[in-house]
């Protein structure tokens, strides 16, 4: 999924206020951490993701790999955090312009 500027930059205004709901640890990206990302998407459609002290992974390559293994958008990499975007299948809340 690819986004086109305008539509980054409005998902990063959304995401600005939002904490980040799953955590990158020692285990790097495992199975468990990818599942937990995939369920945190269909949740809310827009989830941080913290890129902890302790993961030996670089953000950059992290983002990239967490959007293609659950589909998703990466819409930004901001210090230690990634901002990935994947609509509702049945019901997107989140309106993209």
């Amino acid at each position: 999924m690819e986004l086109t500027g305008k539509q980054k930059r409005y998902l990063r205004g959304l995401g600005h206020g939002l904490s980040p709901l799953v955590q990158v640890g020692k285990e790097g990206l495992s199975d468990e951490l990818v599942g937990a990302l995939d369920q945190a998407l269909l949740d809310h459609e827009l989830v941080k993701v913290r890129i902890g002290n302790n993961a030996f992974v670089e953000k950059a390559e992290a983002g990239a790999e967490l959007a293609g293994r659950t589909g998703a958008a990466l819409a930004q990499v901001l210090g230690h955090t990634l901002l990935l975007y994947r609509p509702h299948p049945d019901d997107p809340t989140i309106q993209l312009p």
